[in-house]
């Protein structure tokens, strides 16, 4: 690493956002990896704990944080970022991307900048505080931006979305036990989910006039990571207008794509990437949204905001290949 390489500390690197945030990290070749911050695994190599890095580091979990870094991400649970800040301040200096829900809201944001790079890329660049949206709100905000945008969203919204086990984190609980959750399937938080309010601001912000009701129903998946979302709305114009309406809107995106076909998990597991599939049916159209909970949904689209932050190309350490089988 050279002199001006941007130095990075990652809090809450012992979970599963916090490792994949170093293992995105170890090969951006604008960054160094000052710190790995861990209370319960301070002392231990990073390799102990993340084993798929053995032989890609050395470094250690640390106790301590270097106030001066360039940029820090906060890979704790909800609730854990506002804490800690307020417990360890940082320079001025220091770029901030929270990967919790603490500051997502407009109400409760204090100088965050909402970080869903299609809706908001030019006021994450000027920004030294980043809100990084959930994992659920990110496929599904993707999935109906672009009806938003022309104000079409005109009825109640409903979802149904499954996600991998890895969406709860690296704690045990009764549900992610491999003996509950291999060949099983289950609803949980309907109609409750903590993301529908940011989903809600966020299509909001493209049509003001939107006061709709969104129903979302998740599944806890039988796999490890990725999500998957389908939901329809109103659509009155046909396939081919629905196709021009979303690839128009996301001509430019490095990371979002229409698919004509219809998409599936393992496309997008580690990648940075959504794909959507749109297919009209009468007078709905339903959209197909997945991505990868850990990547698109947390740790890769902070480096992506960390890349717009820093004036860099904005797929710099993001090109990743789909495991594909």
């Amino acid at each position: 690493m050279t002199n001006d390489s941007i130095k990075a500390g990652i809090i809450g690197a012992a979970g599963y956002t916090g490792g994949e945030m170093i293992r995105i990290l170890l090969h951006h070749p604008k960054v160094e990896i000052d710190f790995c911050f861990s209370r319960s695994q301070s002392g231990k190599k990073i390799a102990e704990i993340h084993s798929d890095l053995f032989g890609d580091t050395e470094l250690h979990f640390v106790n301590q944080i270097n106030k001066n870094v360039d940029v820090v991400f906060l890979c704790v649970p909800h609730g854990d970022s506002n804490m800690f800040l307020e417990n360890n301040p940082f320079s001025p200096e220091t770029k901030i991307i929270d990967l919790s829900n603490d500051f997502r809201l407009k109400e409760s944001s204090n100088g965050f900048i909402y970080g869903l790079p299609e809706l908001n890329r030019e006021e994450i660049k000027n920004s030294s505080r980043v809100a990084n949206p959930g994992c659920f709100a990110t496929a599904i905000q993707l999935a109906l931006l672009p009806l938003a945008k022309d104000n079409l969203l005109d009825d109640d919204i409903h979802i149904s979305a499954i996600t991998g086990s890895t969406g709860a984190g690296v704690s045990l609980g009764e549900t992610s036990h491999f003996t509950w959750r291999n060949n099983n399937l289950s609803v949980y938080k309907a109609f409750t989910h903590q993301h529908l309010e940011e989903i809600g601001e966020s299509l909001a912000q493209l049509q003001p006039s939107f006061n709709k009701k969104i129903n979302l129903i998740p599944y806890r998946g039988n796999f490890t990571r990725g999500i998957i979302a389908t939901m329809y709305a109103n659509f009155e114009g046909r396939q081919d207008d629905a196709e021009d309406l979303y690839k128009e809107f996301y001509e430019d995106e490095p990371f979002t794509f229409i698919s004509d076909r219809m998409v599936d998990v393992k496309q997008v597991v580690n990648t940075n990437k959504c794909l959507l599939y749109l297919e009209k049916i009468d007078n709905k159209l339903m959209i197909v949204s997945v991505l990868d909970n850990l990547l698109k949904g947390a740790s890769g689209q902070a480096v992506q905001n960390m890349n717009l932050m820093f004036g860099l190309d904005e797929r710099e350490g993001l090109k990743l290949k789909p495991v594909a089988y």
